[in-house]
């Protein structure tokens, strides 16, 4: 129940917050806006300046003579603002018949079009920026305080590049680092593109060690390339019905070790249980506080029914907290780094590198990860807040009918054209957009069914 509760919270947040640019828009842009509706259907009830408050749909034959009805509809899966003049996924066309008017969409200029168009976007994206500088300012950031290497895997490329367990990394390319995150950050952003010189402590030897791009993946999600000391892998579901399951293994455990051997990364611990078919094996588990030992036996497949999720640092850490200016530059940096890394999942999808319902969720699988957030406590559901409202913002800027993107692609076109689309083929457009997102949306919810 409270997966469902938590669920409508965080829809109906995010969908006001988007609907709102777009109201909040049209309204400066001199627009006539009929209506305001968080969800879709039935209207439940609602308010307007001319009927007041009242329940049910309102007369098929209502005009409300430029005031808007505000309205709450049945299904909590979006909502939507019904701007006069404006061809959208009501598909309402009645006013195509008559001249237009100087308060519809359809007689405003390119500008005022694309302005409430990419409203609803840059409203979640500034929701997304002020939860993120709200976290730096008020929380700061947590630094790993350390910069020495715990594992190699035998191969990797950070095998190639010369690197070794227990190496002390102390400059890369003339900076100092002094936290794990300063090395991330130095590889894949500050020195992106270049060879790497690094300085290190090996042995208690000072050392350079000259790594050529090359040898350097492009980011980070496909695996670490460089796992520090003191971090092991973290157990981020687990399965129903299975082994794991029966034995006792929890949402949240850290991974130590298996059959006594530590674990580090995600590969690692893959490659490990995969070579213990249908054979006993003695897990090591963190919880909370606590190390807990389990015995479990993989499946035939090699597999004992866990998800793999991130990383936890159990080594000395340290908190640092910024100022307004400051955290509102780290802020943007949060967003960039998260839209870069929507960006590649979405590339490495198309590619099909990674399963589509392994990268995406649908209403399920939002409402359980709301609950967990929530659970964790209100600044860690907030962030959950930030990162889904910045995800909305992407996907619903990609050039796609019925979405955002594909409305301002077709104004760009009319302004290049400078004539309208005929109003059949943008009702064609968003009939073929509508049917192919609702066939999306099934997709992506059977497979949110199937992780149940």
């Amino acid at each position: 129940m409270s997966e469902v509760i938590y669920f409508i919270i965080t829809i109906a947040i995010l969908v006001f917050v988007h609907e709102f640019g777009h109201f909040a828009a049209a309204k400066l842009s001199g627009m006539r806006v009929d209506a305001f509706a968080i969800g879709f259907g039935y209207r439940l009830f609602g308010f307007n300046k001319k009927t007041g408050f009242s329940f049910g749909e309102l007369p098929k034959n209502f005009q409300g003579d430029g005031f808007t009805d505000y309205r709450l509809c049945l299904l909590p899966l979006g909502g939507y603002v019904k701007i006069a003049g404006m061809i959208d996924e009501s598909l309402d066309t009645k006013f195509v018949a008559s001249e237009p008017q100087p308060y519809e969409f359809r007689s405003k200029s390119t500008i005022k079009k694309v302005f409430v168009i990419t409203a609803g976007v840059l409203m979640n994206f500034l929701l997304a920026l002020g939860i993120f500088w709200g976290n730096n300012y008020f929380t700061g950031k947590q630094y790993s305080l350390t910069t020495t290497v715990g594992y190699i895997e035998a191969g990797s490329k950070a095998d190639s590049a010369g690197f070794r367990v227990n190496d002390k990394i102390l400059e890369i390319n003339g900076k100092k680092v002094t936290y794990w995150e300063d090395i991330k950050t130095s590889i894949f952003v500050a020195n992106m593109g270049l060879d790497l010189n690094v300085k290190l402590l090996r042995d208690g030897q000072e050392m350079n060690l000259k790594v050529p791009r090359n040898l350097l993946p492009p980011d980070e999600s496909r695996g670490l390339f460089l796992v520090s000391e003191n971090i092991r892998p973290l157990i981020q579901d687990v399965l129903g019905n299975t082994r794991a399951d029966s034995a006792g293994v929890k949402p949240g455990d850290v991974l130590l070790a298996i059959n006594s051997t530590p674990v580090f990364s995600t590969q690692q611990t893959i490659s490990t249980i995969s070579g213990y078919k249908e054979t006993p094996i003695d897990i090591s588990l963190l919880r909370a506080q606590d190390t807990v030992s389990l015995a479990i036996t993989p499946n035939k497949e090699g597999k004992i029914g866990i998800m793999l999720g991130g990383y936890a640092y159990l080594g000395p850490t340290e908190r640092v907290t910024y100022g307004i200016l400051t955290s509102l530059y780290y802020g943007f940096t949060d967003a960039a780094n998260m839209a870069g890394l929507t960006f590649v999942m979405i590339k490495r999808v198309i590619t099909g590198d990674v399963e589509f319902g392994k990268a995406f969720g649908g209403p399920i699988k939002i409402a359980q990860f709301a609950a967990k957030s929530a659970d964790s406590g209100l600044s860690t559901f907030i962030m959950f807040l930030g990162l889904l409202s910045l995800s909305l913002a992407l996907l619903n800027i990609l050039p796609f009918p019925v979405l955002d993107g594909g409305h301002l692609v077709m104004i760009l076109i009319e302004a290049i054209m400078k004539r309208e689309i005929p109003v059949k083929v943008k009702i064609a457009i968003q009939n073929a957009g509508f049917v192919l997102l609702l066939l999306l949306m099934v997709f992506i919810l059977y497979h949110d069914f199937l992780g149940l």
